[in-house]
């Protein structure tokens, strides 16, 4: 496993189930409305438990929709993470109308919220990538060069960033999107 140093930031590439991360902070690809019908969304708010949804549906009602730069925060239920930072990914609809705009603003705004709480590790997918239709080694691509950009404003924030794939040819796209980075 490849480690890209970044200050006091390691930026990872793990292939595996994002719900079993033992990190502070997992981060779901989540639609505005919280309603965790899907993909990553689907795989959180199941392995959580209720407790995910029943937050989900509270943090709507006080506060709106999720914006695309905008982060909810709920508990991570029965996952061995601390937390769950829930951000808006674009739907992918050809890359003319900001979606690598909106994409790295998602990335952004999961790491402040996981830097706010305090958290030193973050499990991030590859957002927008499922039923969002964002081309994998574009988006792998935005969310990398977002985390890097992330981890240099904020040197000794986060210690670990893991960017987590669900199958190999995403775990592939991330690689080489980080290897873009240089040593």
């Amino acid at each position: 496993m490849k480690t890209h140093q970044i200050g006091g930031t390691a930026i990872v590439v793990v292939e595996g189930d994002i719900t079993a991360m033992d990190v502070d902070v997992v981060v779901n690809a989540a639609n505005a409305d919280l309603v965790h019908g899907g993909g990553v969304a689907a795989a959180v708010a199941d392995a959580g438990g209720p407790s995910i949804t029943a937050e989900s549906e509270a943090w709507v009602e006080e506060h709106g929709r999720v914006p695309f730069d905008g982060a909810a925060i709920t508990t991570a239920g029965a996952m061995p993470s601390r937390f769950v930072v829930h951000v808006v990914g674009p739907v992918y609809v050809g890359g003319g109308h900001g979606e690598e705009e909106r994409l790295r603003a998602a990335v952004l705004a999961a790491l402040d919220a996981a830097g706010g709480l305090g958290s030193k590790s973050v499990a991030l997918p590859a957002i927008s990538t499922g039923i969002y239709g964002y081309p994998t080694a574009e988006a792998t691509t935005v969310i990398v060069s977002a985390a890097a950009d992330w981890a240099r404003a904020h040197p000794d924030t986060l210690e670990e960033i893991r960017l987590v794939a669900f199958d190999p040819e995403t775990a592939t796209a991330f690689r080489l999107s980080l290897r873009t980075l240089g040593s």
